[in-house]
């Protein structure tokens, strides 16, 4: 039996008293406790797994309340309201009864309509003609993806402060593990702070609210597969110690996957 993907097995839950129970893996862990991306896929698959589920998702509002812990947690989804077109979640992660993480979420039944994407996608060299860059060795979870800068690469010691935030970049499973709603939630939070690229230097911040807007369906992801997909993102604003940066993901064809939005704090 092959062995289970760790994307996977970061998806893997049990039943525990109504609610579902999941544990964190070393191989997702940040400079503090677990890739941000991945806990916004877990609350995701943990709607997409039960039973009163209908549809796909559109949106995904993940909050940061405190640090997850290395261990074992707990994920609590519930249908707030069933439309006929949508429905609303609410959902919490807790460890030892302390909510860590809060979302909301919106699935819907998508419907054959007009449709258009005013958004155009940035114009990029192929992937494989760019090089791949060292990952920081203390940010564990980007070993588990193949990233090609375009533009806006993890700042080096000597490359001083940029005047602009924009990074667009080529990523895709390392492991080949094909796009689905949940591994497209995590790629949307890819991207390294903006005030890294903006200061040229590493500094404490770290994501308090992330959204995701779905605009790809699942036969869209499908036919991604696991190739590349290209992601850019900008900041918009610097002030108070708070920033919000805004990105889009595209695939290789042209497609707009998912647009998403953040607020991070930083201390700089």
């Amino acid at each position: 039996m092959a062995e289970l993907h760790p994307f996977d097995r970061a998806m893997t839950f049990e039943p525990a008293d109504g609610a579902l129970r999941g544990r964190t893996l070393p191989e997702w862990a940040n400079m503090v406790g677990p890739f941000g991306g991945i806990t916004a896929a877990a609350v995701l698959r943990a709607i997409e797994t039960h039973p009163d589920r209908r549809g796909e998702p559109l949106a995904l509002t993940v909050n940061y309340l405190a640090p997850i812990v290395d261990g074992e947690f707990r994920i609590a989804a519930r249908a707030v309201r069933t439309n006929r077109s949508n429905q609303h979640w609410q959902v919490e992660l807790s460890q030892d009864g302390e909510p860590k993480t809060t979302a909301t979420a919106v699935f819907a039944a998508q419907r054959d309509t007009w449709s258009d994407s005013e958004l155009m996608m940035p114009e990029a060299s192929a992937p494989e003609s760019l090089p791949a860059p060292d990952a920081p060795a203390m940010v564990v979870w980007i070993g588990n993806y193949d990233l090609r800068f375009v533009e806006g690469a993890i700042p080096g010691p000597d490359d001083g402060p940029n005047p602009s935030s924009t990074t667009t970049l080529w990523v895709r499973d390392r492991r080949g593990r094909a796009l689905d709603h949940a591994a497209l939630a995590a790629q949307c939070d890819i991207f390294y702070p903006r005030t890294f690229l903006r200061l040229g230097a590493f500094g404490p911040a770290g994501t308090i609210s992330f959204t995701v807007y779905f605009h790809a369906d699942s036969a869209e992801l499908a036919a991604v597969g696991d190739d590349y997909v290209l992601g850019s993102t900008r900041a918009n604003r610097f002030t108070g110690g708070y920033f919000d940066q805004s990105a889009e993901l595209w695939s290789r064809s042209g497609t707009l996957l998912a647009t998403t939005h953040q607020l991070v704090y930083y201390k700089a």
